[in-house]
C-alpha cells in the first residue's frame, strides 16, 4: 500500500471590521508564501455585521488557469447568520496585487414605524466600500531552490559602462556571481537619446546597438548566460515617465506628450520659459554681465527679467477677466433679455435684497454665481464673466432694459456699473497674479544663483547657447517633412522633472499644477514628460507602445526597478506591472519612491504590488543613524513571539475544529490547514550600501567606511545590495550622463578569494554575500542591533535553530582617527561563538591617490586598497556565556565576523515542537471547575482558597494580574505578542528570573493534591515538563519560549472548556464563546461562599473581583437573571439545577435571599428576586431534556414552610422538613397572593449599617382591582437598583436612591410570565392546583390572575404618545415628562417615580411580551434606543430626567445629597445587563413588526441588534479580566468603581444568542438547536 502524503495549506485569515476594512493594522495586506503552492485567503465576516445586508464581497483574485485582470471582479454573497461568523476562502495563484471590496445596502436607523413595503423588483440602493489590497509577494528561484526576498544581493551595474559585448560582460559578471550576489541589476539597455543618459531613452523597443549588435537575440544570451553560467538572476529599470527629448516617434506623435494642444494650460509657462531664453541671449546688449560674479551682477539681472519678461509678456493676462470684453457682452445680454439666476443665487431677502447690497457684495456675487472657466490656466483671459448672469445683476439693479427712448444712455449707465463691479472682481486675481510672479521670481534666482554662483553648484560659467540663463522647460520639435502635418502648438512639448516635496498623486504638467510657471521644476532637459492622460483612450498610440515595451522587458527580467515611481501615474504603473505579470507572474519589482510620506508609500506599495522599496545607507550621517537604518531592515527583534500558526480557539468561528487539522483528501493525500495571522508588516526593503545615486564613502565619510558599511548592509533580514565601483572604493559618484569610461575590477580580473586582498573589499563581500544568502533562505529573521560610540554589532539569528551571526562593525566618520574606539566587551548570554574572522580596511584616499585615479581617461578606478587580517578580538568562555573583546588595533573601517549557537537550544526545531505539542491531551479529562482554576481565580478568591497564603503573581513594573490563572498571563501576553512588545515589565521580569514559572507551576501542583482538583495532575506533570526543557535555555529568549508555553496551555484549556458546552456555543462566534468561558470564570469552588453550610459545591459569583468571596459572592438576584444565559445557554444543565436547588432550599416569606450567605445567613430584602427564579425554572423546563423532572425533585427545608420564623442553621428545624420544587413554587404564589407583612431577621445596624429602622420593614401584597403585587417603602430599596444613602456628611444616610415601591414593572412581567406558565401546566394536567387562596379567603386561579394583569397592564403602564389618549390610561398628565413610553413603576411613593424612563420595562417585554400591545412596545423601545443606549450599556435614567447623575463615584463623600457615596449608582450610570434584555426586546417586537416572508426586513432586525453589540465586543476583547463590567459612565466611559467582569453582564447576551438561535429555528422551521 501507497503511504499517503501530507499536504498543508497556507490559509492567511483575514477578519473584516463592520465597515468591511481589514483588521490588519494600517490595511497593508502582505503575504509571502513559504512554497510555491497556492495559498488561501480565508474572509472571515460577522454574520450580521452592518455589510452583510444585501452584501457582497467583490474580489478581483481569478480562478484558477484564469488571466488576472484588474477591473474583473468576482462576487461572493455575504448570506447573513446572526450566530455564525461567515467565511470565505479564496485560493491565490499567482504573485500580484489584488483587491477586494464589498457593497451593501446601509443600514437605515431603527425606526419607530416602518414605512410600507415597495414593490418586490425596486433597485436596492448598495455602497461601496473602499477597495483594499492584497499583496503577493513573487517566488523567485534560482539554481532550482526557491530565493526568498530577502535571500537577494543585488548588484547595479551602467551598461554603457560595461565593455564590449559579451567578452568584457562576461568578465565582469563573473566577478559580480564570485562575489556571492544572485541578482544583476541593469540601468536601461534600450537606445539612449543624445545626452546618452541611460534613463533617457530614445527607442524604447531598440535595444542599444553598442552593447547588443544582435539585439534581441543577445540579449537573450545574456539572461541565460546569466542564470546558467552565473547563477545570477537579472533586474532592469522600466522608465515610464518620459522618453529623450530626440526620440524619433516624438515626431510622429507629439500627442503622446504634454504640447500646446493637449495641455493649453501650460501656454502661459511656454512663454515665460521662451522670453527667459530670448534674454539671455541679449544680456550683453542690454550691457548686463553675461558671467556672474557676484550676487550683485544676479540682482541686475533680475531686474531685467522684470521689465523685460514679466511687463513685457503681460502674464497677468492669463489671471484676469477681459473687463471691457465681458462688461459689453453682459450689457447685450442684458439688453435681448437673455438673463440667468443660478440655483441658489437668490438669497431670502429677495431680488430687494440684492438691488441694496454694497459693490463689493456685488462682486462676490458675480465671483460665486457668475464666473466661467475658473477650472485651469490656458489662453489670455480665458476666465470671463457669464453674459446671462452679469445681466441678470443689470436687470436687478437697472431694471429690465425698455429700448425706448434714452437707451443709449441706460446701457452705458449699466456698462459703467458693470466695469467697476468686474474690476472689484478682478482685484484677488490680480492678487493672485503678483504672489505667483513673486515665487516665480524668487524660484529663478534661487535656481541661477545656485548653477552660477554656489559652491555646491556646478559653476557653469558664461551664460551662452551651451549654458542659457535659464534650463529650458520645453523641448521645441523641429519643422521638417514628419512634423509640418502638425499644428505649430503640438510641437512644443514639456520636459519632465521633479519637484521638492510635490504631492506624488498629482500630475506636475497636469491643468491643477502650476509648477512649471512657477519655475518649480528640477527639469531633465533631455527628457520629454510623456502624457498618457486618463486611459488608452486619450493617447492610444503610447499607451500600445509602452505596454509592448514592458512584455519586452518581461519576457527576458526577472525583475523591474521603477524609475521614478512617484512620479508615474499610478493608473499607468498598475496597466504595465498586470501587463508584465501575464509575461511573467512572478515578477519581482523594486521601486524608488521619493512621495515624502510613508502613508503615501503605501498607497504605491499596496496598488502596484512592488516587493521592495529601494532604500540607501549612504543617506545616513553619522554612525547612530545608520544604525537606525540598519534597525529598520534589521528584522525581528531576537526572542520575537510567534504568532503564525494559531488554532480554532484563537479564530473562534466556529468553522473549523481545529487550525492545523488534519483532513482525509480523496486525493491520496492527508490535507492540513496551517492558519497564519496577517501581521502588520513595514514595506520591504532592497536595502542598498550605495547606489548610483549616491555619494560614496571616500566623498560623504571616509573611505575605509566602505567595510563596515557594507558589512551592516549585509546583515539585514531583507534584499540587500550594492552598486558597481562600490567594492572597489571608486573615489567618487560616476556622473551618468557624460561619463565615457569602462568599468574596471579586480573581482573581473581573478577569482575572488575570502578573506585578505588588495582592490577593493570583494575578499570580504564574498563571504557576507554568502552569509546574507543563507540567512535568507533558512529564515534568519531575529535580530540585535546595538550602537555604541562609533561601533555598531548586529547579531542575528534563525527564530527556531537559534543558530547565528554576529558582527562587529567599527565604522568610519569623518574624525574617527586610527584608534579603537575604546568599545565595550560584548557579552552572549548562553551562546557559543566561533571567529569566523576580523578585518580592517586601509585606503589610501590621499590627494594625490585620488588625483592619479580620476586622471585614468579610459577606465573607472578605485582607490588603492587593501584588506587585511586582524587578531581582531578575544574570546572568553564563561560557562556556557561568551564574551568577545576588540583588541587594541582595531580601528574605523574595521570589522569582525561570528558564528554563533546555543546549546541549551541546539534541538530548538523539536523543542518549539515540543512546548506547543501535548497540551490538548493534558486537559483532556478537565471539567469546567477545574478549568476555572487553572484559567482563573481572582485575588480574594485565590487567597480564600489558601488561606490568605497565595495570590495573584506581582509584576515589578507593571503590578498584580488580574487572575493566578492563565488567563491573567494571557491577558498580558496576548497584547505583548501581537505588539512583539519584549520591553514589556513581563518579559524583564522573565529574563530577570523564573519566579513566573515557579508561580504557575507550583500552584497548579499544590492545587492536584487536593481532591477536589487531582485532575490538574495532568496539567501540572505537562507543564512542569515543558518549563523544565526551556529552563537552561538563555534568559533574553525566555520571554518567547514561557509565551509559546502559556499560548499552548491557554488555547487548550479554552477549547476544553468549549468543547464540554453545548453545540451552539462549540460553533458559535468568537463572541459569543467568550460570554460563554465566563461561566467557567463567575463558577468555582469557593471555601467562604458554598450554595451549601454544610458542604463545597461549586458557586456563582455576582461579578469579580468585587463579589468574589464570602457573603458578597452569591446573590440571589444576580444568579437568576445570569443563570439562563451562562447556564442553560452553554449546555450547563447541572450547575443550572444545583443553584436553583439550592436557593429553592432557602425559599423563606414566599421569596429567595438575596444574600444567600451559604444558607448560613440569608438576608431577605429582594422582592424581585423570586421572580427572575420562578423565570430561571420555567427556562429550564423548556430547554433542558425531560426539565419538568426538576419540579418533583426534593429539597431539605432551610426554614419551615409558610413560617416566618427565623433560627440558626443549628437549631432542629434547620432542614428537617422538605418540599418539592413545585411546591416552593406554589408557595411563592400563595405567599403573595395572601400578602405578608413582616420585619428582616437580625434588624439593626449588624445587618444592615446605612438603613433606617423602618426600612427593614417589609410588605408586600397584591392589588386585587389589577393583579399586581405590590411592596416596598420610601426607606428601603428591593429591585436591582438598590443603592442605599450612606452620606451623613450629604445627610443620605439610610435615604435610598431608588426605592422603586408600588408595583416595579419587571416584577409584574415577571409575574405574569410565572402565572401563565403553571396555568398552562395546570391545563396540561402536570400540576394539580389551579390557583391560590388570597387574604380574604377566596380563591383565583392561576389563569384568571394572568388573565386580570393582562387587562390592566397597558392601561396602568403605558403613557400614551397623544395627550388625547390619556382619558384611556391611568396617568396624570401634571406629571408626565415623556410620553410613548411604558412607566417604571406603578403606585409607587413618590409619583413621579413612577414616570421616570429606565430601562427595566425590557425586562418584562421579554418575560411576557404578550402584555404589550406591539406598536406601543416598539415605540418604547425605539426612545429607550435614543434616550438611554450607551455604546455598552444602558442609562439608568432618563437624561431629561432632573435626577440624572450619569458619573458613579462610590469613594466620593461631598455634600451632594444625589451623589456622595455613589447613592447615583442608579441614576444614570450605564449598566450593561440591561443591555441585554433591552436587545431581546429590540429583536423580538421588530421581528413581530415584519412578515414571516419579509426577509430582508428580518436581516435588518437583526443587524440593528447586531451594530448595538459592536461596544460590548471590543470591551471583552480589551478586557483583562476577559469580561464585560458592571457598569459605565455617560457615554462608556470607564467607571473606576464599576466591577470589571460581572455575571450578568455576559449572561444577558448570552440569552440574547439564545433567543435569535430561536427565532431563526422558528423561521426555517426547525427546533431550536440548544440541545
Amino acid at each position: 500500500m501507497i503511504p499517503k502524503t501530507m499536504v498543508s495549506n497556507e490559509v492567511y485569515l483575514l477578519p473584516l471590521n463592520d465597515d468591511g476594512s481589514p483588521q490588519v493594522a494600517g490595511e497593508y495586506i502582505y503575504l509571502a508564501p513559504k512554497t510555491n503552492d497556492p495559498v488561501t485567503i480565508r474572509f472571515a465576516i460577522e454574520g450580521t455585521s452592518s455589510i452583510c445586508r444585501h452584501g457582497s464581497l467583490w474580489v478581483n483574485i481569478p480562478e484558477q488557469g484564469q488571466e488576472f485582470r484588474r477591473d474583473k471582479f468576482r462576487e461572493f454573497k455575504l448570506v447573513p447568520d446572526f450566530n455564525r461568523t461567515l467565511e470565505i476562502s479564496i485560493p491565490i495563484y499567482e504573485a500580484g496585487a489584488y483587491a477586494f471590496y464589498t457593497t451593501y445596502a446601509e443600514l437605515p436607523d431603527l425606526a419607530n414605524n416602518l414605512k410600507p413595503q415597495t414593490n418586490g423588483n425596486a433597485k436596492v440602493q448598495t455602497k461601496q466600500t473602499p477597495t483594499y489590497y492584497i499583496d503577493v509577494a513573487p517566488r523567485l528561484s534560482l539554481d532550482g531552490q526557491p530565493l526568498p526576498l530577502p535571500a537577494l544581493s543585488v548588484f547595479s551595474i551602467i551598461s554603457k559602462f560595461m565593455g564590449k559585448y559579451p567578452n568584457d560582460w562576461e568578465k565582469h559578471l563573473r566577478g559580480i556571481s564570485d562575489r556571492g550576489y544572485n541578482m544583476v541589476h541593469f540601468t536601461p539597455l534600450q537606445v539612449r537619446g543624445d545626452s546618452n543618459s541611460p534613463y533617457s531613452l530614445y527607442d524604447q523597443l531598440g535595444w542599444d546597438p553598442v552593447c547588443f549588435p544582435g539585439g534581441e537575440k543577445d540579449v537573450k544570451k545574456l539572461v541565460d548566460s546569466l542564470e546558467k553560467n552565473h547563477s545570477l538572476l537579472s533586474l532592469t529599470d522600466i522608465v515610464l515617465n518620459h522618453t529623450a527629448h530626440n526620440s524619433e516617434w516624438l515626431l510622429e506623435h507629439p500627442e503622446a506628450g504634454y504640447n500646446l494642444t493637449t495641455a493649453p494650460w501650460l501656454e502661459s509657462a511656454y512663454l515665460l520659459d521662451t522670453k527667459l531664453l530670448e534674454l539671455g541671449f541679449k544680456l550683453g546688449d542690454l550691457g548686463l554681465p553675461t558671467e556672474l560674479k557676484s550676487v550683485d551682477d544676479l540682482v541686475l539681472i533680475m531686474g531685467a527679467i522684470k521689465k523685460e519678461v514679466i511687463a513685457e509678456i503681460r502674464l497677468w493676462e492669463y489671471y484676469v477677466l477681459d473687463v471691457e470684453r465681458d462688461a459689453d457682452a453682459a450689457v447685450e445680454s442684458w439688453v435681448v433679455g437673455r438673463t440667468n439666476f443660478p440655483d441658489g443665487s437668490i438669497g431670502s431677502h429677495g431680488l430687494d435684497g440684492l438691488r441694496s447690497t454694497s459693490l463689493e457684495e456685488q462682486a462676490q456675487w458675480i465671483t460665486k454665481h457668475g464666473l466661467q472657466n475658473m477650472d485651469r490656466l490656458g489662453e489670455r483671459f480665458r476666465r470671463r464673466a457669464d453674459p446671462s448672469v452679469a445681466a441678470a445683476l443689470l436687470s436687478v439693479l437697472f431694471g429690465k432694459y425698455e429700448g425706448n427712448k434714452g437707451s443709449a444712455a441706460d446701457q452705458a449707465a449699466a456698462r459703467n456699473a458693470l466695469v467697476k463691479i468686474l474690476d472689484v472682481v478682478n482685484v484677488p486675481f490680480y492678487e493672485e497674479y503678483d504672489a505667483e510672479v513673486a515665487d516665480t521670481l524668487q524660484q529663478v534666482f534661487n535656481r541661477i544663483k545656485y548653477v552660477r554662483l554656489d559652491d555646491n553648484g556646478p559653476k557653469l560659467g558664461p551664460i551662452n547657447q551651451a549654458n542659457p540663463l535659464i534650463e529650458t522647460y520645453f523641448t521645441r520639435l523641429p519643422l521638417n517633412e514628419k512634423t509640418k502635418k502638425h499644428r505649430k502648438e503640438d510641437l512644443v512639448l514639456v520636459n519632465n522633472g521633479w519637484v521638492w516635496g510635490g504631492n506624488a498623486l498629482v500630475d506636475n504638467a497636469g491643468p491643477e499644477s502650476r509648477v512649471y510657471l512657477r519655475r518649480e521644476v528640477i527639469v531633465w532637459g533631455d527628457c520629454t514628460k510623456l502624457r498618457y492622460g486618463a486611459g488608452p483612450q486619450d493617447s492610444p498610440w503610447l499607451w500600445e507602445h509602452m505596454t509592448k515595451y514592458a512584455r519586452m522587458l518581461a519576457k527576458y527580467f526577472a525583475g523591474f526597478r521603477i524609475d521614478n515611481c512617484h512620479s508615474t501615474p499610478l493608473h499607468v504603473a498598475e496597466h504595465i506591472l498586470d501587463e508584465a505579470r501575464r509575461v511573467r507572474p512572478n515578477l519581482y519589482v523594486v521601486a524608488e519612491l521619493f512621495t515624502g510620506s510613508e502613508e503615501m508609500d503605501y498607497v504605491f506599495v499596496k496598488r502596484l504590488g512592488i516587493s521592495s522599496l529601494i532604500r540607501e545607507a549612504m543617506q545616513a550621517w553619522s554612525t547612530g543613524e545608520l544604525s537606525r537604518l540598519v534597525h529598520r531592515h534589521g528584522g525581528r527583534p531576537i526572542g520575537s513571539f510567534e504568532v503564525d500558526e494559531i488554532s480554532s480557539a484563537d479564530v473562534r468561528s466556529g468553522s473549523k475544529t481545529n487550525g492545523t487539522n488534519g483532513t482525509n483528501g480523496a486525493n491520496g493525500h492527508f490535507t492540513r490547514e496551517i492558519i497564519r495571522r496577517i501581521k502588520p508588516v513595514p514595506v520591504q526593503a532592497l536595502f542598498m550600501d550605495c547606489t548610483h545615486d549616491n555619494e560614496v564613502p571616500a566623498q560623504k565619510r571616509d573611505a575605509r567606511d566602505t567595510l563596515p558599511n557594507a558589512a551592516l548592509v549585509s546583515m539585514c533580514a531583507s534584499a540587500t545590495g550594492s552598486v558597481m565601483g562600490y567594492d572597489e572604493i571608486y573615489p567618487r559618484l560616476i556622473e551618468l550622463v557624460h561619463e565615457t569610461r569602462l568599468y574596471t575590477s579586480e573581482s573581473s580580473k581573478f577569482p575572488v578569494k575570502v578573506g585578505e586582498g588588495k582592490g577593493g573589499i570583494a575578499g570580504v563581500k564574498k563571504l557576507l554575500n554568502q552569509i546574507h544568502t543563507l540567512m535568507g533562505m533558512d529564515g534568519y529573521d531575529e535580530t540585535h542591533i546595538h550602537h555604541e560610540d562609533q561601533y555598531v554589532t548586529v547579531h542575528r539569528v534563525h527564530p527556531v535553530s537559534r543558530k547565528g551571526y554576529f558582527l562587529i562593525a567599527h565604522t568610519a566618520f569623518p574624525g574617527y582617527g586610527n584608534g579603537n574606539g575604546a568599545f565595550n566587551p560584548v557579552h552572549l548570554t548562553g551562546t557559543k561563538a566561533k571567529h569566523l574572522g576580523s578585518w580592517m580596511l586601509e585606503v589610501d584616499a590621499s590627494k594625490e591617490a585620488v588625483e592619479e585615479v580620476l586622471s585614468d581617461k579610459k577606465l573607472l578606478r578605485g582607490l588603492p586598497s587593501r584588506l587585511i587580517g586582524l587578531p581582531g578580538v578575544r574570546m572568553e568562555v564563561k560557562g556556557q556565556d561568551t564574551i568577545i573583546t576588540v583588541r587594541e588595533k582595531f580601528p574605523p573601517g574595521s570589522i569582525a565576523l561570528f558564528e554563533t549557537w546555543i546549546p541549551a537550544a541546539e534541538h530548538s526545531s523539536g523543542l518549539d515542537t515540543f512546548v506547543t505539542s501535548g497540551a490538548k491531551a493534558a486537559m483532556a479529562e478537565l471539567d469546567l471547575v477545574d478549568l476555572n482554576f487553572l484559567l482563573y481565580k481572582c485575588e480574594p478568591e485565590e487567597r480564600d482558597a489558601s488561606e490568605g497564603r497565595d495570590g495573584v503573581y506581582d509584576i515589578p513594573g507593571h503590578g498584580k494580574l488580574v487572575y493566578a490563572g492563565l488567563q491573567g498571563w494571557w491577558s498580558i501576553m496576548k497584547d505583548i505578542i501581537r505588539d512583539n512588545n519584549l520591553a514589556h515589565p513581563l518579559c524583564q521580569n522573565l529574563r530577570d528570573g523564573q519566579w513566573a514559572l515557579d508561580y504557575t507551576l507550583g500552584r497548579l501542583e499544590r492545587a492536584a493534591k487536593k481532591e477536589n482538583y487531582k485532575r490538574l495532575g495532568k496539567p501540572a506533570a505537562w507543564l512542569k515538563e515543558r518549563f523544565d526543557a526551556i529552563r537552561g535555555i538563555p534568559s533574553f529568549l525566555l520571554p518567547r519560549y514561557f509565551a509559546l508555553v502559556l499560548r499552548t496551555a491557554y488555547m487548550a484549556a479554552f477549547e476544553r472548556g468549549i468543547s464540554l458546552m453545548n453545540n451552539n456555543v462549540q460553533k458559535g462566534q468568537w463572541f459569543l464563546q467568550s460570554l460563554s468561558m465566563v461561566s467557567v470564570q463567575q463558577t468555582g469552588l469557593v471555601k467562604s461562599a458554598s450554595l451549601y453550610p454544610d458542604r463545597l459545591v461549586p458557586s456563582l459569583a455576582a461579578g469579580l473581583p468585587h463579589f468574589a468571596v464570602e457573603w458578597a459572592r452569591c446573590w440571589g438576584r444576580d444568579v437568576f437573571i445570569s443563570l439562563r444565559g451562562l447556564y442553560l445557554g452553554t449546555g450547563r444543565f447541572d450547575e443550572a439545577k444545583e443553584h436553583i436547588r439550592a436557593f429553592a432550599s432557602v425559599l423563606k416569606h414566599g421569596m429567595i435571599p438575596n444574600l444567600l450567605g451559604s444558607g448560613n445567613t440569608p438576608r431577605y430584602n429582594a422582592r424581585d428576586s423570586v421572580w427572575f427564579f420562578l423565570q430561571c425554572i420555567q427556562d429550564y423546563t423548556r430547554i433542558v431534556p425531560d426539565g419538568l423532572s426538576l419540579l418533583d425533585e426534593k429539597v431539605k427545608r432551610r426554614f419551615l414552610p409558610y413560617d416566618d420564623a427565623y433560627f440558626d442553621t443549628a437549631d432542629p428545624r434547620a432542614y428537617s422538613k422538605e418540599s418539592t420544587i413545585r411546591e416552593i413554587i406554589q408557595e411563592v404564589f400563595q405567599r403573595h397572593a395572601e400578602g405578608m407583612k413582616f420585619r428582616e431577621a437580625n434588624a439593626g445596624p449588624n445587618l444592615d449599617m446605612q438603613m433606617s429602622d423602618n426600612g427593614f420593614n417589609q410588605e408586600i401584597k397584591v392589588d386585587w382591582s389589577n393583579g399586581f403585587v405590590f411592596g416596598g417603602n420610601q426607606d428601603n430599596c428591593g429591585t436591582w437598583m438598590d443603592k442605599m444613602g450612606e452620606s451623613e456628611r450629604a445627610r443620605s444616610k439610610g435615604v435610598p436612591g431608588t426605592p422603586r415601591d408600588g408595583a416595579a414593572v419587571e416584577i409584574t412581567g415577571l409575574l405574569y410570565s410565572g402565572l401563565k406558565w403553571f396555568a398552562s401546566l395546570h391545563e396540561q394536567g402536570k400540576h394539580d392546583q389551579s390557583g391560590v387562596r388570597k387574604a380574604d379567603g377566596s380563591t383565583i386561579t392561576f389563569k384568571d390572575w394572568a388573565a386580570l394583569i393582562k387587562k390592566n397592564f397597558e392601561r396602568c403602564y403605558f403613557v400614551p404618545i397623544s395627550s388625547e389618549d390619556d382619558k384611556d390610561y391611568d396617568v396624570n398628565p401634571a406629571i408626565i415628562n415623556r410620553r410613548g413610553i411604558y412607566k417604571d413603576l406603578y403606585k409607587s411613593g413618590k409619583e413621579y417615580e413612577d414616570y421616570q424612563l429606565r430601562p427595566n420595562f425590557p425586562i418584562a417585554m421579554t418575560a411576557a411580551p404578550d402584555l404589550f400591545v406591539p406598536e406601543h412596545a416598539m415605540h418604547a423601545l425605539w426612545i429607550a434606543d435614543s434616550a438611554l443606549r450607551g455604546p455598552t450599556g444602558m442609562a439608568t435614567l432618563d437624561p431629561s430626567d432632573l435626577n440624572y447623575r450619569p458619573y458613579y463615584r462610590n469613594s466620593e463623600d461631598s455634600d451632594d445629597f444625589a451623589t456622595s457615596k455613589g447613592r447615583n449608582y442608579h441614576q444614570g450610570p450605564e449598566w450593561l445587563w440591561p443591555t441585554g434584555f433591552f436587545l431581546r426586546a429590540l429583536l423580538k417586537f421588530d421581528l413581530m413588526r415584519r412578515g414571516k416572508e419579509d426577509a430582508e426586513g428580518r436581516t435588518e432586525a437583526f443587524q440593528q441588534v447586531t451594530r448595538r453589540l459592536i461596544g460590548c465586543k471590543e470591551m471583552i476583547e480589551r478586557s483583562p479580566w476577559a469580561g464585560l463590567t458592571e457598569l459605565t459612565q455617560k457615554g462608556g466611559e470607564e467607571c473606576a468603581d464599576s466591577s470589571p467582569t460581572q455575571a450578568w453582564s455576559a449572561g444577558c447576551l448570552i440569552d440574547l444568542y439564545m433567543d435569535a438561535a430561536e427565532e431563526q429555528a422558528i423561521l426555517e422551521a426547525k427546533s431550536l438547536p440548544l440541545r
